[in-house]
């Protein structure tokens, strides 16, 4: 069964300017992460309700970057970018994502994926430049729903993966 969790706070050196999502999801650890990490299948699932992805580029790999573009469900075209700075498979990467390279407002995130029972326990850590980015990010964009909603994705998605596996 899934849970879904957040929290806005955490050390005090960023908690005025983090994120923390965080959900099981009923699948071994290992698909989890590979579903983060091959453009096949983040394609699938990325974004959040009603919206979906085109990816321009995307290596995966320290250094690598993934160039793409998220669809709004009104039409409206989001040009994403987000670059790997560390990649532990299949514990944990760390990332900076912003609308385009340099941009200013990257913000970094930090995805652990642990075991939990059978399932796994998936947590997003981001940390905006300044608080005034979180907070835009949270009341603009709704990043919090935004996040928890690809989550829900992210479980549905794989989850389908371990049922067609089941069938075999």
């Amino acid at each position: 069964m899934a849970e879904a969790g957040r929290e806005m706070r955490a050390g005090p050196a960023t908690a005025d300017r983090e994120i923390v999502l965080s959900r099981v999801i009923d699948a071994p650890r290992e698909l989890v992460f590979e579903a983060f990490t091959e453009v096949r299948h983040l394609s699938q699932w990325w974004g959040p309700a009603g919206f979906s992805t085109t990816t321009r580029s995307f290596e995966f790999r320290v250094g690598g970057e993934w160039a793409f573009v998220m669809h709004g469900p009104d039409g409206t075209d989001y040009p994403e970018w987000i670059t790997w700075t560390e990649i532990v498979p299949p514990e944990r990467i760390a990332l900076r994502h912003g609308e385009f390279r340099d941009n200013p407002n990257t913000f970094e995130s930090t995805l652990a994926f642990a075991p939990h029972g059978t399932a796994t326990r998936i947590e997003m850590r981001t940390v905006f430049p300044t608080k005034h980015l979180r907070d835009q990010a949270v009341e603009k964009y709704h990043a919090i729903e935004g996040g928890e909603q690809t989550l829900s994705n992210l479980a549905a998605y794989v989850a389908g993966i371990v049922r067609k596996g089941a069938e075999r």
